[in-house]
């Protein structure tokens, strides 16, 4: 295992914490209110870090990932990246990566999914018409296409504008909608006579591990604003950081960000390898899920009663955290689903 980022890699990542701490200030998110950010998302496309995710992989993404986190930037990355580009790239047909990736490449074409969602059952037709409704969508308010499973877990690409799409509110301010799919027509991914063998728990691995990336970095984000606080608030003359209970439940936050980032990782570096990674998707999203909202709480709590207040950075790490901690799955379905993976012996060594 070498997790050690390439040179293009590393180039991505650099540029993404530049472009995201230019662009990402606490002022610019209030403004957003919910919706994205279209001048930080034109600045992402148009530096290529969208398009660049077809050749530096899953550990690619993960690395951007973890800089969008550290400023809970308001931008559809992350769905588009794995529903959209990834997606395609491994499970497209050939017509349609030539027609579809260069517009999830710069960003005129947005993807986002509805998998999984235990409340959504959307049954296909004959002639490939769709029928069903889904909850809840991630970032529906920005997508273009959504990336839809149906109740046999083939992969259909849905577009916005043949469905009904409904605004709906989540934890975290991610632009999210509802669904509502009545006889619209659905495109099959990787075409009508396409082989969906492994195709659906592929992309939702492929989900969870990103997801888990950006969690380590909204984590990581929480803990730097933690520290900062409490190195500079004093009491009694003398730094919060100095105290022995404040000093362990920041290591504490550290080591549970390491151990979602690590975990995300191999997940990640396995699958670029071409290795089994199912049973590591799993345990990385159970980190992103168990320590995230361990973390987020350290962050708010660190802070005070200025934690308190909801207009203060630190609550956007809160909110995102705990939106994170449950999507894709708790910990505790996570948890079963490796479990019973195990069990089966259908896990990776």
């Amino acid at each position: 295992m070498d997790f050690t980022p390439t040179e293009e890699q590393t180039a991505a990542r650099d540029l993404a914490a530049r472009i995201f701490g230019d662009l990402s200030t606490p002022e610019r998110l209030a403004a957003a209110g919910t919706g994205s950010d279209a001048e930080l998302w034109k600045a992402l496309c148009e530096a290529g870090l969208l398009a660049a995710v077809e050749d530096t992989g899953l550990l690619g993404l993960v690395l951007l990932l973890e800089e969008q986190g550290r400023t809970t930037a308001q931008v559809p990355f992350a769905v588009s990246a794995v529903y959209g580009l990834l997606a395609v790239s491994a499970h497209g047909s050939a017509e349609q990566r030539e027609r579809l990736l260069p517009g999830m490449g710069d960003g005129t074409v947005v993807v986002s999914g509805a998998l999984p969602e235990a409340a959504a059952v959307v049954k296909a037709g004959v002639s490939g018409e769709l029928s069903g409704v889904v909850p809840v969508v991630p970032w529906l308010g920005d997508a273009t296409h959504v990336l839809v499973a149906d109740d046999e877990r083939r992969l259909w690409l849905v577009r916005t504008a043949d469905a009904r799409c409904e605004p709906v509110e989540l934890t975290a301010p991610w632009s999210a909608g509802r669904l509502t799919l009545d006889g619209t027509p659905g495109e099959r991914l990787g075409g009508p006579d396409a082989d969906d063998a492994g195709a659906y728990d592929d992309v939702l691995a492929t989900a969870r591990t990103a997801f888990a990336g950006l969690q380590a970095g909204v984590c990581a984000g929480s803990v730097a604003r933690a520290v900062a606080h409490t190195n500079s608030r004093e009491q009694f003359g003398r730094p919060l950081a100095a105290k022995q209970g404040v000093q362990l439940r920041a290591a504490d936050a550290y080591m549970d960000t390491e151990a979602i980032r690590v975990t995300a990782y191999e997940a990640a570096w396995r699958r670029d390898e071409g290795l089994d990674y199912a049973t590591h998707a799993l345990t990385a999203a159970w980190w992103a899920s168990e320590a995230g909202q361990r973390v987020v709480h350290t962050g708010q709590h660190l802070h005070g009663g200025t934690g308190a207040d909801l207009d203060h950075p630190v609550h956007r790490h809160f909110l995102w955290g705990r939106q994170l901690d449950a999507y894709l799955g708790c910990g505790s379905e996570v948890l079963q689903e490796l479990g019973e993976l195990i069990v089966h012996g259908e896990g990776d060594a």
